[in-house]
This record gives structure tokens, C-alpha cells and sequence, in this order.
């Protein structure tokens, strides 16, 4: 962690007010280093480093938040201000470390899972608005901050270099998941080739990334926006789906605690159906083969992980990487068997726009 007195010399890159701040580290997340700045007890804007090991194009990819802000703001989604630098830029340069500073929303809350139905229907309502209001957002001026990064033709060139260099014993450990994604992965490879339209997404919905205001759980805003950019709105949809209607943590190793509440996901629907049509027929009909692709594909690159030695993901011991594929791969099982249903419910509750 960064010392008080750097933190202060950072700061001042930025054009706010002069006043002495107090810094309080955010442990969450595994990506970037994050900082809340208050003052006093008030807290005003949170400062990151962004890690460009991870996110390369560190340019591009503050130019994708930087345009996505621009559009996401009106009387349903909450706007979250970049402050730029004495230079006019949206971010710092210090010492080969990237830094950026945005308001902070006081008053808010997250949930990593829900058994509540409005909490559910709020989610709904915020992803659908995200989308709604970038769909007047210039897409091709967009970078890939992450290329390929939900392609599953890719995820599955990579699951199959992993089993021929795996070991036998991690093979033999994980001959389960390895089965079921053998068996799986035709079926949504061919999914994965339908013509729909090309959205900006936020590619990271889990609800964990939803603030939601404390004192009435009103629904605000999607945080975690460096995955914002070209996509099919399937992804957006099955990763909300995946830990909205799943009351289990998302690395549950009991099974039978993993679930696909219906009553969860149909409120889910119910927000996104609140939100003026914004979808065609073409998208639609992807949403319930979407709710399998998502769970999916992380849990083939977190197999894949496992395969050959634990090279991406930080883990905690071993078999973690293994541990969460299998627990993905449940859920995507319990979705497969609910698609017929998410079929019933979206062509009841979801009306096309007019193309």
C-alpha cells in the first residue's frame, strides 16, 4: 500500500478542491489498488490504480469509460463524474503507474447474493438502462480492453492446449469437469455463431457490481467499468443471471446449496421490462442459452487454469480453480435444465423493439 504522503502527491494531479484528505484502503476486487478520499469523515471520490499489466491499453480503456459516463446518466441511473487532471486528461501517469479519480456515491450498498425479489427487479432495471442508454454510444470507436475475452472458440483452443500439456494426475482430478465440457461445448459454440446485434456491455454484471442505495435498496448504477466494451447483450444477461438467481456464494462447493430461483429470476426479467424496449426479437430469443454461455465459459477458462498450473487466477490453495469451474459448471447444468422455462418467461415478459 501506498503511504499517506504519496497518496496526497497523487491527489494533486487532479483538479479538486486543496484540502487534507484522508485515504482508506478498499480491499475488494484483485485487479486494481483502490483508495476511498475523505474528507473528515465525508467520503468524496475513489482513486485507483489501474493495473496495466492486466489492461494494457490503458488509453483505450479510459477512453471506453470515459464515453460510456458521457451517456450513462438520467433520472434512473445514477452518473459517476471522472476528474480530470490539470491537463484535461482522465487519468495520471506517475512513475510508470496509471491512476484515475472519480466521485464516490455515499449512501450505497452491494450485495454478493440475494433472496429478494425487489433486489432482483432493481438489478434488472440498471442493466437494462445501462444498455438503453448506450445504445446512442458511437460502439466502433470502442477498444477491446480485454481482446476476445468472452470468445469461446478461443476459451476452448485453450482448454484443449491445457489437456495436452496437463499432468496426468490433474487430469485424473478433474475428469469430471473436463467430461462436461467436452459434452457442452458443442451445443453453445453453435449458440455462439448467431447474428445479433453488437452492443456496448459492461461484460462483468455480477450483482456484486450493482450499487444499490442503502436506505430504500433503490437501484443506482454498474460499477467495476474497465470491462466496458463491444459485446452481445447475452453476456450482460447470464452473468446477472448466473449470481442473481443463484442464493449460493459463487465458489460453493456443497451443490445442493446451488439454485436457479425462479421467483428470482422472473423479477430479474420484471426490471429489465421496466425499462423502455431496447432489445430485438434476435436477442431475445439468445437470453436463455445466455444464462448457460456465461457460467460456462468461466468456468472452462478456470478449468483451463487449473489444467495447466494455476497461472492466471490467484489462489488461495490448490484445487481453487477446480473447486469454481466445478461449482460454474453446476449452475450452468441447473440452467440448461431451466431453458425451456427462461423460453416461457422472456417471450412473456420481454417485448421486441420495432427493427
Amino acid at each position: 500500500m501506498k503511504n499517506t504522503q504519496d497518496l496526497h502527491t497523487i491527489l494533486g494531479h487532479f483538479v479538486i478542491e486543496k484540502k487534507d484528505y484522508s485515504f482508506r484502503s478498499i480491499n475488494q476486487g484483485f485487479i486494481n489498488d483502490t483508495f476511498l478520499v475523505l474528507n473528515g469523515e465525508e467520503p468524496l471520490f475513489i482513486l485507483q490504480r489501474v493495473n496495466h499489466f492486466v489492461f494494457e491499453n490503458v488509453t483505450g480503456l479510459m477512453k471506453n469509460i470515459g464515453t460510456a459516463l458521457g451517456f450513462l446518466q438520467d433520472d434512473v441511473y445514477t452518473r459517476i463524474i471522472l476528474v480530470e487532471t490539470a491537463e484535461g486528461s482522465t487519468f495520471a501517469k506517475i512513475d510508470e503507474n496509471y491512476w484515475r479519480l472519480m466521485t464516490f456515491i455515499d449512501g450505497t450498498t452491494a450485495y454478493d447474493t440475494t433472496t429478494r425479489s425487489e433486489i432482483a427487479r432493481g438489478a434488472g432495471i440498471i442493466v437494462g438502462k445501462f444498455h438503453q442508454l448506450l445504445e446512442k454510444a458511437p460502439y466502433e470507436e470502442f477498444v477491446d480492453t480485454i481482446p476476445q475475452f468472452h470468445d469461446l472458440s478461443l476459451r476452448k483452443n485453450q482448454f484443449e492446449s491445457a489437456l495436452v500439456t496437463a499432468s496426468e494426475e490433474r487430469k485424473y482430478v478433474a475428469q469430471k469437469a473436463i467430461a462436461f465440457a467436452q459434452d457442452t461445448l458443442p451445443l453453445l459454440l453453435e449458440f455462439s455463431k448467431r447474428t445479433i446485434p453488437v452492443r456496448i456491455c459492461h461484460n462483468d454484471t455480477k450483482l456484486n457490481n450493482i450499487l444499490f442505495k442503502k436506505e430504500d435498496d433503490n437501484a443506482l448504477c454498474l460499477i467495476d467499468l474497465d470491462t466496458i466494451m463491444k459485446g452481445y447483450f447475452y453476456y450482460d444477461f447470464g452473468d446477472a443471471v448466473r449470481t442473481i438467481v443463484n442464493t449460493a456464494p459463487e465458489d460453493e462447493q456443497q451443490f445442493e446449496k446451488i439454485t436457479f430461483e425462479n421467483k428470482l429470476f422472473e423479477a430479474f426479467v420484471d426490471g429489465l421490462a421496466d425499462v423502455e424496449p431496447f432489445l430485438t426479437k434476435e436477442e431475445i430469443k439468445t437470453l436463455p442459452l445466455g444464462a448457460v454461455f456465461m457460467p460456462f465459459i468461466h468456468g472452462l477458462r478456470a478449468l483451463t487454469d487449473y489444467l495447466m498450473g494455476n497461472v492466471y487466477y490467484k489462489v488461495a490453495y490448490e484445487n481453487q480453480n477446480l473447486d469454481r469451474c466445478l461449482s460454474l459448471f453446476d449452475f450452468s447444468k441447473k440452467a440448461l435444465d431451466k431453458v425451456a422455462y427462461m423460453e416461457n418467461i422472456v417471450s412473456q415478459k420481454l417485448i421486441a423493439r420495432e427493427e
